[in-house]
């Protein structure tokens, strides 16, 4: 195929409900990937997708609980640049007319070849690793694609929910969440205190700047640009 090593780099998640095609597409192409996750409905694929930052989304449109394409859009939300492939029975095609406006970039109705879809991930993989580098205050960057922050090109050793807030700000409408709101995709299910949330931040301060998250009035957190 010749892009074994652009794959290598790549985190997905699949989200399919026939439980036996994720595993047959699991085992076809799963081991060129850096990581290939699998959640079984919508609901537990945004769980995923906020644990585990996967750089491509690829999902069924059918689902119990949560469709594709809400999945999509919910993503499109909370992470904009992430690109979703949806995997369509040929009967959904109708369901597709809403699929560039929840940020889908690409359909396969089913059945497809799982060469095809590894051709287009290779394509893709080249765009994720052009946008995947993101200035914040000098001397920070973001990569996208690994979920590391890096201080002068030397990697910030970040826990995962440490590097998670930091991707979490940095997807959301001005660089800003709420207290509650970092709390509940933090902590998903967990009771946390305001004191647990002021040690969290502080802590990620200590590992990076101070300046580098802004303590917007008490009312919640912002990724400071400016230097």
């Amino acid at each position: 195929m010749g892009c074994e090593s652009k794959l290598s780099r790549l985190r997905v998640l699949l989200v399919e409900d026939e439980k036996r095609l994720a595993t047959l597409l699991k085992e076809a192409i799963g081991d060129y990937f850096e990581a290939f996750d699998v959640a079984y409905d919508g609901i537990e694929g945004l769980k995923r997708f906020r644990e585990r930052n996967p750089d491509v989304v690829i999902t069924d449109i059918t689902m119990p609980k949560m469709t594709g394409l809400e999945l999509a859009a919910a993503i499109r939300k909370e992470r904009g640049e992430t690109p979703v492939v949806i995997l369509s029975a040929y009967s959904d095609k109708e369901k597709l007319l809403g699929a560039i406006d929840a940020g889908v970039v690409k359909y396969f109705i089913k059945p497809f070849d799982p060469e095809e879809l590894l051709s287009y991930l290779c394509e893709l993989s080249e765009t994720i690793k052009k946008r995947s580098m993101v200035e914040l205050m000098p001397p920070f960057t973001y990569d996208l694609q690994s979920g590391q922050l890096f201080k002068k090109g030397v990697l910030v050793r970040l826990s995962r929910r440490e590097s998670r807030f930091i991707a979490q700000l940095l997807h959301s409408p001005n660089h800003y969440l709420s207290n509650e709101a970092i709390k509940e995709r933090l902590w998903e299910g967990e009771e946390v205190s305001d004191e647990r949330l002021r040690t969290f931040i502080k802590r990620v301060r200590q590992k990076s700047d101070k300046a580098l998250i802004l303590n917007l009035s008490g009312q919640g957190y912002a990724l400071n640009f400016e230097g």
